[in-house]
């Protein structure tokens, strides 16, 4: 008979995880053993028998007869998947004459099809993106006269710089309504009107035929690319509505972004090409290594930086798993979509830096360390803050009436953010404009960009940068979260900058009322000489607080100086970013993407080393008795009642208690469904170890050799083999018998056991996956 341990439900022992694998409660709190090493002797391999090695693991030839069928929620094998395709190729190149030397070029050039394919698209779809997220913004406030479909970036082409583009009307002008009350009303009214219906098309859209398609994707990205099974993210009509919805969220003037769903588009059309080819069917090792080049690529044009792309896909995705091909796929993928962004021209500047800093020294004074140091503490906790309000947000949002009414809430969200936006300058503006703007330095050949650069005005206009600062932090944590796509790059940017240019003004205005201070000694003592530059310290302010928010650190400093094209300051911008994490860190140890994954519990483990406190993996296993197991011999129908009984992902099959090795539900079942239609077929014996009559079936080729260890091996080592070999299970056995199990499941709830409202979403995901 199989061993089914019932445990009550008062004892709350037993719950089911996305990996659909079996987890005791007791792994969220390990305990410590009385063996414990000591500094001066490791642990012996001997100890922990661990047995079979990995290189006879990966040569089983159970292990690769049959090829798994995975669902959504599950994971993949990555073991099974690299071997089966090292032996594909294998069999291709060793196939004798012309086939053994065209099978191999056709092979890689449909790799190369899809990559330059993507590339290519993803470009051209970010570049046309923007222009209709320009055109959709403009109507908010005005139309050109030259035609309806024109933009105001194209309308005013040719237009010196601070000249006034008699082209585009503000509507109140176009209509001819010469009365200025009755023209601020019909601005008013227009800009609210058409903000709060293209925010409601957007959740219409996602609502009624995409719900994968809300949010930034990049959290699911990270788990899709790490081995969960996810298609449905995927499909061809999330992609074409993730893409219009975006366009339409954007120009609505939600405080959010386009940048991270850019990486789900990308990520979309990358699995939309690969249909084409059935080879990437057959294998998701291989359609994952496409999908994390797709993502650079994305990157790659959301911040018209290619090489900031790549470096994305290797810190923050962990995309490339140290291998050179996948990263070198990355990087041609990100260059040719940006070559594609810059043919299409979006912004009609002919270059891929967005917020491109001008008028700046090419040198920076040790003084403005100082004022740099303190944005730096800004953005981190600031960063640590906006975090923490998103994430009670979401949680609030999910255990309230509003979860059932998600378009009523963008709906009301949008009126309120457009209204409040319309009363602020700085608000009112598209979030892009408000940080090309704050990047810039003054000039006096430029029109001033609603008297930022007035300096009898520099405390009204820091006010109102602290107060758009201040407005969007709370508007991005809340619409972070909504049921329409949203990035959290831009606004957050936005605000970073904000509070940087306010922080320079001060520092600029304090300089001209003390020049020849000693703090200033560097600066010439006529304070009519520029020496501040209040520009670039929004820079550093946009680096500080995405580098709170999202914990990035290399790729946004690449980014950064990619998009404002300020080499020159790369120091302080490592410095300001560095400082920043740290403080977040102290903060809170998590930032806005690994939280979100930890909210909706995707089996995702983080790329950094894991550091036990002396525990071992008894601490974290499930142990033997409360594990169901297959047991050698059982009649089938006895397997079939277990497998409907029990949806794990599979079961551990043991003879008189010894370990035989691990089989995976859903190959037991497709095996013996079709045996079980025979008459008395119910009662013949299911055999792992290899039929040995005419009523017993051979279930051996069913088998997968399990890993095993010793439970008294360090945690520390159990982790990070799950991390760096990408396993979905551990068995523990002594002497060969079954001790424990343990999945990758739950090494991720130790991962995330610090974290309060880890799975607060997800039953959301459950309910929307069946």
């Amino acid at each position: 008979m199989p061993r089914t341990d019932s445990v009550s439900s008062r004892d709350n022992l037993w719950r089911k995880d996305w990996d659909g694998e079996s987890v005791s409660s007791s792994t969220s709190a390990p305990r410590h053993l009385e063996r414990v090493p000591s500094p001066g002797r490791p642990y012996p391999a001997e100890d922990y028998e661990l047995s079979p090695t990995l290189e006879e693991w990966s040569r089983s030839a159970h292990r690769h007869r049959l090829r798994p069928h995975y669902r959504d929620g599950d994971t993949i094998d990555w073991w099974h998947e690299d071997a089966s395709e090292r032996e594909r190729w294998k069999g291709m190149v060793s196939q004798h004459g012309l086939r053994g030397l065209v099978s191999p070029l056709i092979d890689v050039t449909q790799l190369w099809f899809v990559m330059i394919l993507t590339g290519i698209c993803v470009g051209f779809a970010g570049g046309w993106l923007d222009i209709l997220v320009m055109w959709l913004s403009g109507l908010r406030e005005g139309r050109c006269t030259r035609g309806f479909l024109w933009n105001q970036v194209e309308c005013c082409v040719g237009v010196e710089a601070g000249d006034v583009c008699h082209d585009w009307q503000p509507w109140g002008e176009y209509l001819g309504i010469s009365s200025i009350f009755g023209q601020s009303l019909l601005h008013s009214f227009a800009y609210i009107l058409l903000s709060t219906a293209l925010a409601a098309s957007a959740a219409v859209l996602v609502s009624s035929y995409a719900p994968y398609a809300f949010h930034t994707g990049i959290p699911e990205i990270k788990a899709i690319i790490g081995g969960y099974v996810f298609d449905s993210f995927l499909s061809t009509w999330t992609l074409l509505i993730k893409a219009l919805g975006l366009a339409l969220s954007v120009s609505s003037g939600l405080s959010l972004g386009k940048e991270g769903p850019l990486v789900h588009v990308s990520c979309c059309m990358a699995f939309l090409f690969m249909k084409l080819f059935s080879k990437f069917h057959r294998n998701e090792a291989q359609k994952r290594k496409i999908l994390a080049a797709a993502a650079a690529a994305g990157v790659s044009v959301a911040f018209g930086s290619p090489l900031g792309g790549v470096l994305f896909g290797l810190e923050e995705l962990d995309a490339f798993g140290g291998d050179f091909d996948v990263m070198w796929r990355g990087f041609v993928t990100s260059v040719i979509a940006a070559v594609a962004l810059q043919y299409v021209d979006p912004f009609k500047t002919s270059k891929l830096v967005l917020f491109q800093v001008t008028n700046g020294g090419d040198t920076w004074l040790a003084f403005e360390l100082i004022p740099w140091l303190c944005l730096s503490i800004i953005g981190g906790v600031l960063g640590s803050l906006l975090t923490k309000l998103n994430i009670a947000a979401a949680v609030y949002r999910r255990n309230s009436v509003l979860h059932e009414s998600p378009i009523l809430e963008v709906t009301g969200v949008a009126a309120v953010t457009a209204a409040i936006s319309y009363l602020v300058v700085f608000l009112r503006v598209p979030a892009s404009d408000l940080v090309a703007n704050l990047f810039q330095e003054c000039d006096p050949q430029r029109i001033d960009f609603h008297g930022l650069c007035n300096p009898t005005a520099m405390w009204e206009n820091v006010f109102l940068l602290i107060l758009t600062g201040v407005v969007k932090i709370a508007f991005t944590a809340w619409t972070f979260g909504m049921m329409v796509p949203a990035g959290i790059f831009l606004p957050t940017i936005a605000i970073g900058a904000s509070f940087g240019r306010v922080v320079g003004l001060l520092t600029q205005g304090l300089y001209r009322a003390y020049p020849k201070a000693w703090f200033f000694s560097a600066c010439p003592p006529d304070p009519t000489v520029r020496c501040i530059y209040p520009g670039f310290y929004a820079v550093i302010g946009a680096s500080s607080m995405v580098a709170g928010v999202t914990r990035m650190t290399v790729s946004l400093v690449v980014i950064v100086f990619e998009l404002t094209g300020a080499l020159s300051h790369v120091l302080p911008i490592m410095i300001s970013v560095m400082i920043s994490k740290w403080i977040a860190d102290a903060l809170g140890p998590d930032g806005i993407y690994a939280s979100w994954i930890a909210l909706r519990r995707y089996p995702w483990l983080t790329p950094f080393e894991f550091r036990d406190n002396g525990e071992v993996a008894a601490d974290a296993m499930t142990p033997a008795d409360k594990l169901v197991v297959l047991h050698e011999g059982s009649p089938l129908g006895e397997l079939k009642r277990v497998l409907d009984t029990w949806k794990y992902h599979g079961f551990p099959v043991v003879r008189d208690g010894i370990l035989l090795g691990y089989v995976a539900r859903e190959k037991l079942k497709s095996f013996i469904e079709p045996l079980l239609s025979e008459s008395g077929a119910a009662t013949r014996i299911g055999s792992f170890a290899g039929a040995q009559g005419s009523d017993s079936a051979d279930l051996s080729p069913l088998l997968e050799d399990a890993m095993q260890l010793r439970k008294e091996v360090p945690l520390e080592l159990v982790v990070n083999m799950f991390r760096k070999l990408n396993l979905r299970h551990i068995m523990f056995a002594q002497a060969g018998k079954l001790t424990g199990m343990i999945t990758k499941t739950d090494i991720v709830a130790l991962s995330t056991a610090h974290f309060v409202h880890r799975g607060a979403l997800a039953e959301e995901r459950t309910a929307s996956s069946k």
